[in-house]
């Protein structure tokens, strides 16, 4: 299972943010990538060079984005994030975190569910970040790892103007193998444009400071979009072909409620007639689920351009809440027997 998980770290590697102008112009070639960061950033060319030299090429890296997780049929996929350990664990981070879910549900107005399942998914609450140091993940993947090459060199350059923003010691940040960090797994672009000091200390920590992770994942659903009380995902009983007709190809919704109705589809569920979505296919061992998904769905394809990724968010999301609602319940009856008793 650790070798599993460590693998599943790549989640929001690859998937967080936009680079900026000047960090999507990074060279793959360490001594043109030295010249470009002093140029456009100000470092020295000797000071990149050194870092760079001390640097570790991994294969290992190389070895796990070869192989993401995402890469499985959603039957292999789910039990790994959707399981009692995990919906436990959430649980209790509800619990434990509760004055600060709902104030970043408050002010950023996205559930307080669904910011616990991203930190669940990403590393188990905060359990598991990532191993390798952040200078190597970034750079192994910038200048030995050609098919990504160009993301990965812009993030490397953000990794250094992130660490001097900070006043990190570049060697010390540890993350997955695609630099991801802290417990959100921020990527270099979106720790310096998404993140908030929820707590006002002045610092952004990521790593063990739970209202900033709180906050920043808060933050990224407001950015991207997210629409509080409006559905995310449903569960459809389609036959294979009107689901094939409609199989949403893409990242974003691509149809309407009312398409689909015309098209014979029985719908009684939340979403109005002009609300877009489009039908997702979930492979099980000897069939396939199909899941209508929402605009808020395609929010957290932004966070991992993965439609698998974001079923699991989902619905680790609703098993959180749904136990925690029914532990709250319990509390409460026991509350009341206690009080009656006494009177």
């Amino acid at each position: 299972m650790k070798k599993i998980l460590a693998t599943v770290l790549l989640s929001s590697g690859l998937g967080l943010g936009g680079l900026t102008v000047n960090a999507g112009d990074a060279p793959t070639e360490q001594e043109a990538f030295a010249k470009f960061m002093a140029k456009e950033h100000g470092f020295t060319e000797s000071y990149i060079s050194t870092v760079l030299a001390k640097a570790e090429k991994r294969q290992s890296i190389l070895d796990a984005i070869s192989r993401p997780a995402e890469g499985k049929d959603w039957y292999q996929y789910r039990p790994i994030f959707i399981e009692q350990s995990r919906i436990k664990l959430g649980v209790e981070f509800l619990e434990e975190n509760k004055a600060l879910l709902e104030k970043a549900e408050k002010e950023f107005r996205v559930p307080a569910e669904i910011i616990t399942a991203i930190i669940g998914v990403e590393t188990k609450y905060g359990r598991i970040q990532g191993s390798y140091p952040v200078i190597d993940a970034i750079s192994t993947l910038a200048f030995h790892y050609p098919k990504r090459g160009k993301f990965f060199a812009g993030e490397l350059a953000e990794y250094f103007v992130l660490a001097r923003e900070q006043g990190w010691k570049l060697e010390e940040p540890k993350g997955s193998y695609a630099g991801a960090m802290g417990m959100g797994q921020f990527i270099p672009t979106s720790y310096r444009h998404y993140t908030v000091d929820f707590d006002g200390d002045g610092k952004i920590n990521l790593f063990d400071n739970k209202a900033d992770a709180i906050g920043s994942v808060a933050n990224y659903f407001k950015v991207h979009g997210w629409r509080l009380g409006e559905p995310v995902a449903e569960f459809v009983d389609a036959d294979s072909k009107l689901a094939a007709q409609f199989e949403n190809t893409k990242l974003k919704p691509q149809f309407t409620v009312a398409q689909l109705k015309q098209a014979g589809l029985d719908y009684q569920g939340q979403a109005k007639d002009q609300d877009i979505t489009g039908i997702y296919h979930y492979k099980q061992q000897n069939r396939y689920d199909y899941w209508l998904g929402f605009h808020n769905f395609y929010v957290i394809t932004r966070y991992n351009r993965s439609p698998m990724y974001a079923m699991a968010v989902y619905q680790l999301s609703q098993e959180i809440k749904a136990e925690y609602d029914v532990k709250q319940q319990k509390a409460l009856a026991a509350k009341q027997t206690t009080k009656s008793s006494e009177s």
